[in-house]
């Protein structure tokens, strides 16, 4: 301050100017202090009683970023770690986005499925579900009324007494992978693929079966899934962390051009596959399929032409990639605990014999088979922490705090490796837990609606198509186990070599085992015979 300027100011005018009591009244700086204690209290009550201070307990994130690492590679097994130290609910925040990690089954059966109309919700997803799809995704689409029309139709269509309307479709792709598995053994998870495919194919187009993977239609379609999964995985587009660039005109964002151009393309294969069976439908000539069933019942579900064709394509999408996936890691588990496959097979042999391949007729006879479908499912879940849901609604659990719009990540693995709930041996792969002392199949776990595993997911966002996917994990597995011996790779002395049963890819919303060696060999000299003749009765 320059000392012309400091000089100005006398010893009076100083305290005049900053003295409260020069310029107001007495009263007015009575008023003013009660305004700044009352003020001060009403802040420190409502700090006090702030919801926001009843979160549940987590780790402390960084600045801005927050927890974000907490979402490496392996999520499921970062969460259950953390599940020690914190407990069944773990709170994260993400660049500001509440995300609640669930770990217990009864906190996510209490919160998923019996408060389902708060917690049904899917998180924002802008590439994969607004542009990619136009939010006619069922699998990403917000609850609302379009997914509410969806989900109805498929429900009805995929109900577990219609489902077996499909049986003769599934065991014929039983057969078909058992004979071509053990003639070119080499390139058995191909098999399992092309099988997966066809299998899903026929069930929503009627379509054929499918020669190979490289067939046009498939390609296609998987090029639209692998975009889609992309798209979805975290991360992928700068849009999802800063939802202003969705304003960004289409001319100067690529990703967005190129999103919407693909929609565009995609919805019409899909339609141009819904007419087809329309066409076919029309004319009186159509057999079962989910599409004939859409097309017949699209007035009473109230659901238009482009939401019936994206629909349809969302089974296939969600279907084909899944159930090849579960078939190799129960390959694996073949290899890893070749005890199970003995007793698998014994009981095929005393329920089926040797002169006819297993069929659905069989199914209330082998109670093991079915429990090594639950089993696959539990040990190890493709998708281990599931798909996110996100709350809808300010929500209390038990004195905790879960704010409006948090993303909710149930971790899957965790609860079905629960000793509590499935023994000390979680961590094995053992059918049995799922029978009794008489070899009867038990009731299932409570909370898991008869399926003693949480891998289909919770609530109103449970898996719409189970019923079809535990049908064709049966008869793919009854059959192949029927006809043949699945190995691993042997050391230079002939035994069994190591084999990494923990080891998965990533990269997409399905999880994988590491590639590994799996030997299929004819369990017996007639095997190969018996399954030529089923090729031939069936045409195929």
């Amino acid at each position: 301050m320059p000392l012309s300027f400091a000089v100005a100011f006398d010893a009076v005018s100083v305290p005049k100017f900053f003295d409260l009591e020069a310029l107001l009244p007495q009263d007015g700086v009575t008023l003013y202090l009660g305004v700044l204690v009352a003020v001060g209290a009403f802040l420190a009550v409502r700090y006090v009683h702030s919801p926001w201070r009843k979160l549940p307990p987590g780790p402390k994130g960084f600045p801005v970023v927050g927890n974000f690492i907490e979402l490496r590679n392996k999520q499921w097994l970062t969460f259950t770690e953390l599940s020690k130290q914190y407990g069944d609910l773990i709170y994260l925040n993400v660049g500001g986005q509440p995300l609640l990690v669930v770990n217990s089954l009864k906190v996510t059966a209490d919160l998923l499925d019996r408060r389902a109309r708060i917690y049904s919700d899917r998180p924002r997803n802008i590439v994969a579900s607004d542009i990619l799809t136009g939010g006619q995704l069922i699998v990403f689409a917000h609850h609302g009324d379009v997914w509410r029309r969806m989900r109805k139709a498929a429900h009805e269509a995929l109900s577990k007494g219609i489902a077996r309307g499909y049986y003769d479709i599934q065991a014929r792709e039983s057969v078909l992978l058992a004979s071509i598995a053990l003639n070119d053994p080499v390139k058995w998870d191909q098999h399992f693929r092309r099988a997966s495919t066809s299998s899903i194919l026929s069930i929503t187009y009627d379509l054929p079966v499918l020669e190979s993977e490289d067939d046009p239609r498939v390609v296609r379609i998987n090029d639209y899934v692998g975009r889609l999964t992309r798209a979805a995985f975290p991360g992928a587009h700068w849009v999802e962390f800063f939802p202003w660039m969705k304003y960004i005109p289409s001319r100067l964002a690529k990703w967005k051009r190129d999103g919407y151009y693909w929609y565009e393309q995609d919805s019409l294969m899909f339609e141009g596959l819904l007419n087809k069976v329309r066409a076919e439908v029309a004319e009186g000539s159509e057999r079962p399929s989910f599409c004939s069933s859409l097309i017949k019942e699209q007035a009473r579900f109230g659901i238009s032409q482009r939401e019936s064709a994206w629909l349809a394509g969302t089974l296939y999408s969600a279907g084909a990639e899944t159930t090849a996936a579960v078939l190799s890691w129960w390959a694996l588990a073949m290899i890893a605990f070749p005890e199970t496959q003995k007793r698998a097979q014994q009981d095929l042999d005393r329920v089926v014999g040797r002169g006819r391949v297993p069929t659905f007729a069989d199914l209330p006879h082998l109670p093991y088979i079915q429990a090594m479908v639950k089993e696959t499912l539990r040990w190890r879940p493709v998708a281990p922490v599931g798909l996110p849901h996100r709350s809808t609604e300010d929500d209390w659990y038990e004195g905790m705090f879960i704010p409006k719009g948090t993303i909710v990540i149930a971790n899957v693995w965790k609860m079905n490796h629960d000793p509590e709930l499935f023994g000390a041996n979680a961590d094995i792969f053992d059918p049995a837990r799922h029978l009794d002392a008489d070899g009867a199949l038990v009731p299932g776990v409570a909370d898991t609606k008869d399926e003693s595993h949480v891998a289909y997911g919770f609530g109103r966002r449970i898996c719409v198509g189970r019923h079809l996917a535990n049908n064709s994990l049966f008869i793919n597995m009854a059959v192949l186990l029927w006809a043949a011996n699945l190995e691993g790779a042997k050391d230079a002395q002939g035994r069994p070599a190591p084999i990494d049963v923990d080891g998965c890819l990533e990269g997409g919303l399905v999880v994988r085992p590491v590639p590994f060696e799996c030997s299929i060999t004819p369990r017996f000299s007639e095997a190969l015979t018996v399954l030529a003749g089923e090729r031939d009765v069936r045409g195929i």
